[in-house]
């Protein structure tokens, strides 16, 4: 279910123009801050912009800063993960330090520092997101380079002739994808959910573009006036997207760590 849910995701995100009913940026003042009804299925807000419309095209920006980031910090983890755990000695020790430095800060903490510093535009927040998981990823390979440069078939890779760099990503990165594969997809959803907090608090996607975080900012003031559509469903669509990558995040460990399938 949790799968279907993000292809579901994922094809709204892809048709969105064609599918969302009105313009998102289209204001109207004369339907501002109705609530949902036949004309607008989840209501409008302040200036009268549907909010389904929004919805729709914000799933497009959210789950782009999301892969995007996640893509980038995987293909760095990846490259520092690997020399760090198959070469070892000062290069392992510089890695390492490098990366006990970034995870010292909060990772939150640290994304707000770096979208504050270099402005909160769109890259800027990809960029920011994908430099506090890179640690995650290269601890993640470096322990399995660790265990595998050791096994009888790197031994045997080396000992026929092989170059450092074929063994390293022919033979032994092939078998570090498992646990990656699963962290990337759990990443995704912390990915979603960190640029909606950004945008929430105003370091992330800035207004009038759709984004999940920010329409939550903007409907949060009008809790209190009884609007509660424009807060209640952008926030849904958050939780329903982190909680449906977390739950594919699960079931992919069960199935790739053979430790969980008790062989």
């Amino acid at each position: 279910m949790a799968l279907g849910v993000v292809a579901l995701l994922i094809l709204v995100a892809l048709v969105a123009p064609w599918i969302a009913p009105y313009d998102p940026d289209a204001p109207d003042a004369e339907a501002a801050l109705q609530a949902p009804g036949w004309r607008h299925w989840l209501g409008t807000d302040l200036y009268g912009r549907d909010q389904l419309s929004r919805i729709i095209h914000a799933s497009r920006v959210d789950l782009l800063v999301a892969l995007s980031a996640t893509a980038i910090a995987l293909s760095a983890g990846i490259v520092f993960g690997s020399l760090s755990g198959y070469r070892g000695g000062w290069t392992d020790q510089l890695v390492m330090r490098a990366v006990d430095t970034v995870q010292a800060f909060p990772s939150f903490i640290l994304a707000m520092g770096i979208t504050a510093a270099l402005g909160n535009s769109t890259a800027n927040v990809v960029v920011a997101i994908a430099i506090t998981h890179v640690p995650i990823y290269t601890r993640l390979i470096r322990g399995e380079m660790l265990r595998l440069r050791e096994m009888e078939y790197a031994e045997a890779a080396r000992t026929v002739g092989n170059r450092e760099r074929r063994v390293v990503f022919y033979h032994l990165l092939p078998n570090c994808f498992p646990p990656v594969i699963v962290q990337a997809t759990l990443a995704m959803g912390f990915a979603i959910l960190t640029v909606a907090a950004l945008s929430f608090i105003g370091l992330g996607i800035q207004p009038p573009a759709s984004e999940w975080g920010a329409m939550t900012a903007e409907g949060s003031g009008y809790i209190v006036s009884g609007e509660w559509w424009i807060f209640l469903f952008p926030g849904l669509a958050i939780m329903v997207t982190v909680l449906a990558f977390n739950l594919v995040g699960d079931a992919l460990r069960d199935i790739l760590d053979p430790r969980m399938r008790g062989v």
